[in-house]
């Protein structure tokens, strides 16, 4: 199987491995859960992580499960409230289907555990908006008061660093969490911005923000600001030679000592979680360019 079609099958099956793990885990009902088909018409919807759907895409998926049918059944209580799925029912209800698979389950779910399952799921099959993370995380912070970052990292399966930059807008200005909210600044803005503790520094770095400024101009005026320094070295490329004989290469629209060393932690980082995974070189270079893609 290729990897790509591996990824495909952990995340169609990962967020009811999260509901099986939480079964295991907590006492269940003497009948447990069920699967079986439902119409349209008795499911429930109620509030969830995503809040914004884009009709284009919901009308792939449904023509997507008219013409391959239901891989993975939708998850709901006894009443037809839906707990996981909510994508799946809106685009068959878009296509016309008359009815879906479901797991139905009796067991008490607390609202962590349900929060829990939605970001989950979307987290690893359909990118949310970086405001709509920060939402459901944030919330799920406040529903588990003992938790640490470790702790949300481990529940969804990210670095704990991505969880410190998820939640870094709620120590920006409400100003910058409109601005994430309207799509005109994306969590890494945030998180350059979070490092400032003056409201007047980080106005002035949103406002060079909306003037079109990239993510790099971002960080490095932000590492400015903190450092108390107005201008820097900036090189175009940015080549160290090392005694081991290996060669490392930076290029980019201004390299800086500073911007190096974040950068090597990031790829120190990917190159870690390469090896854990299992992939060759070629295929990280791959996949690293897809993601730098998908940032820009």
């Amino acid at each position: 199987m290729s990897i790509s079609a591996s990824c495909l099958v952990v995340s169609l099956c990962l967020p009811w491995i999260v509901f099986l793990g939480m079964v295991v885990a907590t006492a269940v009902s003497p009948s447990g859960p069920q699967i079986a088909t439902k119409p349209l018409a008795w499911f429930i919807l109620a509030p969830q992580v995503r809040k914004n759907y884009d009709d284009d895409d919901l009308r792939r998926l449904g023509e997507s499960m008219k013409s391959l049918g239901q891989l993975q059944p939708v998850g709901a209580k006894p009443d037809g409230t839906v707990l996981w799925g909510h994508r799946r029912l809106l685009a068959a209800k878009l296509v016309g289907l008359a009815a879906l698979q479901v797991i139905i389950t009796d067991r008490p779910m607390s609202d962590s555990e349900i929060r829990l399952i939605q970001l989950t799921e979307n987290m690893h099959r359909a990118d949310l908006s970086g405001y709509e993370k920060w939402l459901a995380c944030s919330e799920l912070m406040y529903l588990n008061p003992t938790w640490q970052m470790k702790d949300l990292a481990q529940h969804l399966s990210i670095d704990s660093s991505m969880g410190t930059r998820i939640l870094s807008p709620s120590r920006c200005s409400p100003a910058w969490q409109e601005a994430l909210k309207e799509g005109k600044a994306g969590i890494s803005d945030c998180y350059a911005a979070s490092k400032l503790e003056s409201p007047e520094e980080q106005a002035a770095l949103l406002a060079l923000k909306l003037s079109g400024a990239s993510r790099d101009t971002i960080e490095q005026a932000g590492r400015k600001k903190r450092n108390g320094t107005t201008a820097t070295v900036k090189v175009a490329r940015l080549r160290c030679a090392l005694p081991s004989g290996v060669a490392v290469q930076f290029t980019g629209a201004w390299i800086t000592l500073e911007l190096a060393i974040d950068a090597m932690k990031d790829l120190t980082a990917e190159l870690k979680r390469a090896i854990d995974q299992g992939l060759d070189s070629r295929t990280v270079v791959r996949v690293l360019a897809d993601k730098a893609k998908a940032k820009g």
